[in-house]
């Protein structure tokens, strides 16, 4: 009997990514400290292409509410700060020379709320994409069972594992979430 199709760990691997997608989106939420990694999700364009803002200068914290970023190109200060500026980040750099400060405002209730939705807006998305990877799963061990490939009994028992796994990960979706919900929101 072939059970080489269906892998319970490849299940775990692609919702694990979703875990992974979620977090690195959550980094990029402000809440009102200056952190590097709010500025990741920036893309600048730069050369004729989109470029990472960390491919064009160095980003550092050298105060709680200030970021600043030191560009190499003196001819990518404008792209560099347009792109933060279009960024929906609401930062506006103070430009000196070839050096971008950051000064990371305090976040108004308005502001929070609003970063709240944007975070569970995010977590809905992981949650989904959760679940299509649960499709998947499901798929492949119902065309096994129908191809004679896997008796009933092991398509019941692998369909409860992935929906174990499928559990699992929801859950730790929601602690995400909520982490970020406390930290958004502690003023």
């Amino acid at each position: 009997m072939a059970t080489d199709n269906f892998d319970l760990n490849e299940v775990k691997r692609r919702m694990q990514g979703a875990v992974q997608s979620l977090k690195h989106e959550l980094g990029g939420l402000r809440t009102g400290r200056a952190s590097a990694s709010m500025l990741d999700p920036v893309q600048v364009e730069a050369y004729g292409s989109h470029m990472p803002l960390n491919q064009l200068a160095t980003v550092s914290v050298p105060e709680p509410r200030l970021i600043s970023v030191q560009v190499w190109d003196k001819s990518m200060v404008k792209p560099v700060e347009k792109a933060i500026v279009d960024s929906n980040l609401g930062l506006s750099p103070a430009t000196e020379g070839q050096v971008l400060r950051l000064r990371i405002p305090e976040l108004n209730e308005e502001r929070r709320k609003e970063l709240v939705k944007v975070a569970h807006k995010y977590a809905e998305a992981a949650k989904v994409a959760a679940r299509h990877v649960r499709r998947d799963g499901l798929d492949v061990l119902k065309k096994l069972e129908k191809n004679h490939e896997m008796s009933e009994d092991d398509q019941k028992r692998h369909a409860d594992e992935v929906q174990k796994v499928t559990d699992g990960t929801i859950t730790e979706i929601d602690q995400l979430l909520a982490a970020k919900e406390k930290e958004i929101l502690t003023v």
